[in-house]
């Protein structure tokens, strides 16, 4: 990674860990085991735009958050994050545009989401159900607002500029 890649994807880390920290259960919906906290895939979506290794990096850092706040299952399930982000930002590498990109990646999140409570003694329908659509409509709101936040600063055209 470059050095402005690891200054983003430090920047976007810290952001990742703030939101649970400071939001967890402010900003949260709770059904278990599903919970969303609002804005917390934004610093993942975001890395998405920089690199895959800077979306891996940002998705850890997420689910380490989510441990230290919320417990094991959210952790788990937020360590997904680092999945969907880094074939995000592979598609993004690839030419596909930042929204098709979200969409894209919501079924690996919806699905990778509900797959990882199935150990934790969740029935498939809970897991189905309330964690995959949850996490599926959790991840369009997110999407939504990655999409208003890149477009206001204006981050696509600064990220391809500065990788010139």
């Amino acid at each position: 990674m470059h050095t402005k890649e690891v200054v983003y994807g430090a920047l976007l880390t810290a952001l990742a860990l703030l939101i649970p920290l400071a939001f967890g259960g402010f900003l949260s919906v709770m059904i278990p085991p599903f919970s969303a906290t609002l804005a917390s895939h934004l610093p993942v979506m975001v890395a998405m735009l920089i690199s895959p290794q800077v979306a891996v990096m940002v998705g850890l850092g997420s689910s380490l958050g989510f441990l230290i706040k919320l417990g094991p299952v959210i952790a788990a399930r937020a360590a997904v994050h680092a999945a969907f982000g880094a074939v995000g930002a592979v598609a993004v590498k690839k030419g596909l545009s930042f929204g098709s990109a979200l969409l894209v990646t919501l079924p690996i999140h919806a699905i990778g989401e509900a797959l990882i409570v199935l150990p934790f003694g969740f029935s498939l329908q809970k897991a189905g159900l309330v964690v995959g659509v949850g996490t599926a409509l959790h991840h369009l709101i997110d999407a939504a607002i990655a999409v208003a936040v890149v477009a206001s600063i204006g981050l696509v055209q600064k990220v391809a500029e500065s990788k010139r």
